[in-house]
């Protein structure tokens, strides 16, 4: 058994937090919200963010971050990108400096455009850090539902310890060694997402969705490699893996957001009327920075961004999309 502190109490937090108290582990669970941690404590429920779903009744919720990552050799960070600094940074003295840190974090912060395990190495200086990633809608792994994810570590030593915590019989972890490549996939494949999303809510079918999908992944490989990624990372797991579960599933919340976008809701509307906001609404404008920084061109991606940030209409993206000049896919 070893102790486990999670900071993070949303969806993918607590059900990471559960499938680690179930195997038996000591997990203390950091939850901003006062209502969460009596949830939590008092009916082994999550009834903000993961409500109907029973917990394991040996999950701690606490309010006091410190207390969730007192002498604990693995703290699991499952903040939001754009909070996950302000977590973590002050947590400091009180992480022990030979810690592992596993990221569950899908995102690029702004406006530094850094991604999670940077974030880390500078909030959380001398721990190694693991990035944990891959096809999981929460709702799914909490129901047992068999899964499969990567745990990407520069250090393949420190990559297997976070293997062997987080893995059981319907909870299979991968390892892999491209930290860049695995984070990098799981902040795009959101805003190609949203776009599937855009895309059904106009009512398109399959052909553009499929075109979609592997353009997006296009997309996705060329600023990877731009980066130092590996390519075989965004056939994986984490790159083909996750986008087409975020693209095609009907839990995705990125999807769904797209959806509403191409009805005519606007962004403030919708994030007006829903608790958790889509990773991909952020990620979208920092990876706009990022193809400008690499020199690396992204027209869904620029497209996502517009529609979310500029008022552009749906309809005419996918128009712009489909004029552009041509092109070969690809030569030897």
């Amino acid at each position: 058994m070893t102790r486990i502190g999670v900071l993070g109490a949303g969806s993918w937090g607590t059900t990471l937090a559960d499938l680690l108290a179930r195997k038996g582990h000591d997990v203390r669970l950091w939850a901003y919200e006062a209502e969460v941690v009596r949830s939590v404590n008092e009916r082994h429920e999550n009834e903000v963010f993961l409500a109907g779903r029973a917990l394991d009744p040996r999950l701690v919720a606490c309010a006091d971050p410190f207390e969730a990552v007192d002498d604990a050799p693995i703290v699991l960070s499952a903040a939001p990108s754009h909070v996950a600094r302000g977590v973590t940074a002050p947590l400091h003295p009180g992480i022990r400096q030979d810690a592992i840190i596993v990221s569950a974090t899908k995102g690029i912060e702004a406006p530094g455009l850094l991604l999670p395990h940077a974030v880390l190495a500078e909030s959380l200086p001398g721990r190694a850090v693991v990035a944990l990633s891959g096809p999981s809608f929460a709702a799914e792994v909490h129901e047992g539902q068999p899964t499969a994810v990567v745990a990407a570590a520069a250090d393949p030593a420190v990559a297997a310890v976070v293997q062997d915590a987080f893995s059981t019989p319907k909870f299979r972890v991968y390892s892999n060694d491209d930290l860049v490549g695995v984070e990098l996939c799981g902040a795009l494949k959101n805003v190609v997402a949203i776009a599937a999303g855009i895309l059904e809510g106009l009512g398109l079918g399959n052909n553009p969705r499929a075109a979609l999908i592997t353009r997006g992944l296009a997309e996705m490989t060329r600023l990877g490699l731009a980066m130092g990624a590996q390519p075989m990372t965004f056939a994986g797991l984490a790159g083909m893996g996750d986008l087409i579960l975020t693209a095609t599933g009907g839990l995705s919340r990125n999807r769904a957001l797209g959806m509403a976008l191409a009805k005519g809701e606007r962004l403030e509307q919708y994030t007006a009327t829903h608790r958790t906001v889509a990773e991909g609404v952020n990620t979208a404008r920092s990876a706009v920075g990022l193809a400008a920084r690499y020199g690396v061109e992204l027209p869904i991606t620029a497209q996502v961004a517009a529609i979310l940030f500029e008022g552009k209409a749906p309809k005419q993206a996918v128009a712009d999309l489909m004029e552009r000049t041509l092109k070969a896919e690809q030569w030897r």
